[in-house]
């Protein structure tokens, strides 16, 4: 690779830190096809999307509730046990970005992630506060992959698109940030995401 990137961007759920929605429902939904069928049908993926867009809880909560009213417990649950589905770091991923930073290296990070349970995460886990700074999608209201929340970042930390790089595990969202000029790589662990790095002169 001849580009010389100068920005280094990080998603965070299941990049830096698991995430997986189903792990306190295999307690409060035994039965998986119970369980599926929620999520596939009440608690979607859609839905959860409009929170990292910026609706409130109480907002998503009622939505549903209006609907399913027999449900309430456990649409109320997905908010009440956030903190379950995200039960660790990725602490090679970590240790990455913390390399990166120690180096002297520019190092933000764009998320969806809905504002509050964002500012929960950064709590819990630390080194969320390390990066330079952070685009939210709760906090713009805008979502990946539009390209305009990865023009916002590129604003926002005054990067040069071209001499960035985007680290994130769903392809959509490597795609978007493409579209916007960045380089981007699709993440699926930390020995990839060491040997992708090299590649682009960035050894760590």
């Amino acid at each position: 690779m001849t580009t010389d990137i100068q920005h280094i961007v990080f998603d965070i759920g299941k990049v830096l830190i698991h995430y997986d929605p189903h792990l306190p429902f295999t307690r409060l939904i035994p039965d998986e096809t119970e369980r599926n069928w929620f999520f596939a049908n009440i608690c979607t993926h859609d839905w959860n999307i409009e929170q990292d867009r910026g609706r409130t809880w109480a907002e998503a909560e009622a939505l549903l509730i209006e609907a399913h009213p027999a449900r309430e417990e456990h649409i109320r649950a997905f908010r009440k046990y956030w903190h379950e589905m995200v039960p660790h770091a990725y602490e090679d991923s970590v240790a990455i970005m913390e390399r990166l930073i120690a180096e002297g290296r520019d190092v933000t990070m764009l998320t969806n992630f809905a504002s509050d349970t964002f500012r929960e995460a950064q709590q819990r886990f630390p080194f969320l506060t390390k990066p330079r700074g952070v685009t939210v999608s709760g906090d713009v209201g805008l979502i990946k992959p539009d390209i305009a929340i990865y023009e916002t970042h590129t604003k926002t930390f005054g990067l040069d698109p071209a001499a960035t790089i985007f680290i994130d595990d769903a392809p959509a969202n490597v795609e978007g940030a493409k579209a916007a000029g960045w380089n981007a790589l699709l993440f699926s662990g930390a020995e990839k995401l060491r040997s992708d790095l090299a590649a682009y002169g960035l050894k760590v």
